[in-house]
């Protein structure tokens, strides 16, 4: 669709604030330091994320048997691959048989538990020539003990007073904590961020906790990268400071609200006040990414049945649409009902893809209709007033063209409500492309949702 892009070059621009010199006595220059203010890449103002664990993913755990099911991602409409960690795994202090794929021996190097550096080659030119774009994550404040650097640059990481290394907290013990104010370290490790995006085509990186590094290190960091291309860059945080440098942050203050309200501790007014806060924070150009789990929530708190029962799919939609872009864990589309292992091999029972067509149809609503795309093309969020707000959740997405509405009903009992302000109209049904009046009364079945669009033709 054409009006995509035209509206994305109309409201997308880009602002430099230039660096300055002035000379003192004619030979002592004062540089003031460069602000850029980075935008996404084009192509991730509709698009959506999928996040690919290789361990966990086929029963093989490896590129090559993963590149075998590209082609059914890109059906269901996959637009950005985000690899968990793809490097080397420390030996020294590992957590379990396998290890944490978060503690890297070597930036520059693949954990040979998943396969070569050419199988990944191909992998990734597999997925791009799909259509698709691939980020890798990045772990830039610690590595494993037995990594690279502690033999070849053991001053880039923080020692005791004893001169040992020593893990950033108790609970992360099979990691050491890098001196993440070291210049020196900085250059090396953006130097290897580079490595993977000249030559392998890396899309750009999900940084794994990036509040742990200065901003500044970020920032340098995508200066660097941008100069090879444009690359999207997301943090595990949600300071708005980090958008400085990075193009999406993650809604962790949604996401807690929504366990929240699936394990009955809170109600849809916590969801309300989630919401405000976000929209407070962030402005409307800062892309958030929305999601009812990840691996850290699946292995540590629970699959989807076990945070949100019978409301799962609701969750679902909702953080399809209510704002920003959504992520999809792999194993959700078949079912995933389990907390998957982290230090063990614990592969996707994939079964039959029973909600494949229910996550199509959700990234095919995001990716095509205006009004749910990322940043300032994106429509305007509007709640909706009912009188059951106690058990109905309402909203509005409102674009230049086109409008969604959703209505989920979060009890477990059939309700019939009234819109308190109106908003009586004919909508067209996302998933059976069947028109249908909606107008108070309206009433709908238990734990279930109604997701709506609705286009404006311009003259």
């Amino acid at each position: 669709m054409n009006i995509i892009f035209r509206y994305s070059f109309l409201l997308i621009s880009l602002f430099l604030f230039f660096s300055f010199a002035l000379s003192c006595n004619g030979d002592e220059t004062v540089v003031a330091e460069v602000e850029i203010e980075f935008l996404p890449p084009e192509w991730a103002v509709n698009a959506n994320i999928y996040k690919v664990n290789i361990r966990q993913y086929t029963p093989e755990g490896t590129f090559s048997a993963f590149t075998e099911d590209l082609p059914r991602l890109q059906e269901m409409g996959v637009k950005i691959l985000w690899l968990m960690p793809v490097h080397p795994i420390g030996e020294e202090n590992r957590k379990g048989a396998l290890g944490s794929k978060f503690s890297i021996a070597d930036y520059a190097e693949i954990n040979p538990e998943f396969g070569t550096k050419n199988e990944f080659r191909i992998m990734v030119d597999k997925a791009k020539g799909l259509g698709m774009r691939v980020i890798m994550d990045w772990v830039a404040n610690y590595t494993a003990w037995d990594a690279v650097w502690t033999e070849t640059n053991p001053e880039f990481y923080k020692t005791d007073e004893g001169g040992n290394f020593y893990p950033p907290n108790p609970d992360w013990g099979d990691v050491i904590q890098l001196d993440v104010e070291s210049r020196e370290m900085w250059e090396e490790m953006i130097s290897a961020m580079e490595y993977w995006v000249e030559e392998y085509n890396i899309d750009g990186f999900h940084a794994s906790v990036a509040n742990m590094v200065p901003t500044e290190f970020w920032i340098k960091a995508q200066e660097r990268l941008e100069a090879i291309k444009p690359v999207f860059m997301l943090a595990e945080a949600e300071e708005p400071e980090l958008h400085r440098a990075f193009d999406m942050t993650y809604a962790l203050d949604y996401a807690l609200s929504i366990q929240n309200i699936g394990a009955g501790e809170a109600g849809l007014s916590d969801l309300d006040a989630s919401l405000k806060r976000n929209f407070e924070r962030f402005e409307k150009k800062n892309y958030r990414m929305f999601y009812t789990t990840n691996h850290d929530e699946n292995s540590l708190k629970g699959s989807d049945p076990e945070l949100y029962a019978d409301n799962f799919k609701n969750f679902a939609v909702l953080s399809a649409t209510v704002w920003g872009m959504p992520l999809i864990y792999n194993g959700q589309e078949s079912g995933l009902d389990r907390r998957l292992e982290t230090y063990e091999k614990d592969e996707i029972d994939w079964v039959d893809y029973k909600y494949q067509d229910f996550y199509t149809k959700l990234l095919d609503l995001n990716t095509r209709n205006q009004a749910l795309f990322n940043g300032e093309i994106g429509g305007d969020y509007r709640k909706l007033s009912t009188d059951k707000d106690e058990h109905i959740f309402s909203y509005k997405r409102i674009g230049h063209h086109e409008q969604v509405l959703v209505i989920l009903n979060f009890s477990d009992e059939e309700r019939t409500f009234r819109f308190t302000d109106g908003h009586e109209g004919i909508w067209v049904d996302v998933f059976d492309g069947v028109e249908q009046a909606v107008s108070s009364p309206y009433s709908i079945e238990p734990n279930s949702y109604r997701l709506f669009e609705r286009v404006y033709m311009s003259h």
